[in-house]
């Protein structure tokens, strides 16, 4: 066995699946699961119970799983401060970020980083908010790109950017016709919402807490893009970060209105696990991140 079947492994495991695990190290499907079979070889023993749907770890395969990330982990550390020495750009970010920060934007961000140093490599996939934590804490990736990101002894958080909050209406409602409203102007709306365990919809439900105002919920979603889509179809209002509508604004399917709140702001961040020290292609990253909200917020 060498590193990358590892790697390779490791991979599968994570992403739950053998054509995603190949994709995140550009191999067919076909290797990955002969990545697997040679590990499996090696021990002796079956490390993926492949019977279930998803697959499933056995004991055996956990123990590999965390012995091999902790291995990856030292490997690729070594690796980052060789490249420190030399102040090289090259290597692989992993980068794990939530949908709505704009999956556009990101790819072209990531893209533009590649062309300015073709030594290195962004692998960027898009988690819900608590797989992007999961995997930073776990060493799976080296950033993760978060909303309201939580300040807590075992990571560091980089800002980003704050995103202003506007009330998102089909055009033919009643609200698409004020250039402003408060929160008073929401009371008894038919609403559509974040799910509860979720930080934006604490944040909205404090604020129209805080104005003893009330919305009949109608219906609850883990996120942005399928309450765009309820919203589309005349079921209710929303309150969305104004970023996030932008497309639809400018197609006439939804209509933001500016919401007159200025304390109810999403913020964006960074995170990345404490005392892990940024390598060169790393912090090159983050500044590119910075600069392109910079522009952006101009």
């Amino acid at each position: 066995m060498n590193i990358e079947t590892l790697r390779v492994f490791c991979d599968v495991v994570q992403h739950q699946s053998f054509s995603r695990g190949a994709a995140a190290n550009d191999v067919s499907q076909s290797a990955a699961t002969q990545s697997v079979h040679r590990v499996e070889q090696h021990f002796g023993t079956q490390l993926i119970d492949r019977s279930k749907r998803p697959f499933v770890l056995t004991p055996e395969g956990q123990v590999c799983y965390e012995g091999f990330r902790q291995l990856l982990d030292l490997f690729d550390s070594v690796g980052t401060r060789i490249r420190a020495l030399r102040k090289e750009i090259s290597g692989t970010v992993r980068v794990a970020a939530i949908y709505s920060v704009g999956l556009h934007k990101m790819a072209r961000c990531m893209q533009d980083f590649m062309r300015r140093y073709p030594k290195a490599k962004v692998r960027l996939e898009y988690l819900r908010p608590n797989k992007v934590y999961e995997a930073v804490l776990n060493a799976e990736v080296d950033l993760g790109i978060v909303s309201y990101p939580a300040d807590t002894p075992n990571l560091n958080i980089i800002p980003l950017r704050s995103e202003s909050m506007v009330v998102v209406c089909h055009p033919e409602h009643a609200l698409a016709r004020q250039q402003a409203v408060t929160a008073e102007h929401l009371a008894g709306e038919d609403f559509i919402g974040f799910d509860r365990d979720l930080s934006i919809r604490k944040e909205i439900d404090r604020y129209l807490r805080q104005r003893s105002v009330q919305v009949h919920v109608a219906m609850e979603f883990d996120n942005i893009e399928t309450i765009k889509q309820a919203v589309a179809i005349g079921t209710g209002i929303s309150i969305l970060p104004e970023p996030t509508v932008r497309n639809e604004t400018h197609n006439g399917s939804l209509v933001a209105v500016r919401l007159i709140a200025p304390g109810l702001q999403r913020p964006i961040g960074i995170i990345q696990r404490q005392r892990k020290v940024l390598g060169p292609t790393v912090a090159k990253l983050v500044e590119l991140l910075q600069e392109v909200q910079s522009v952006t917020d101009s």
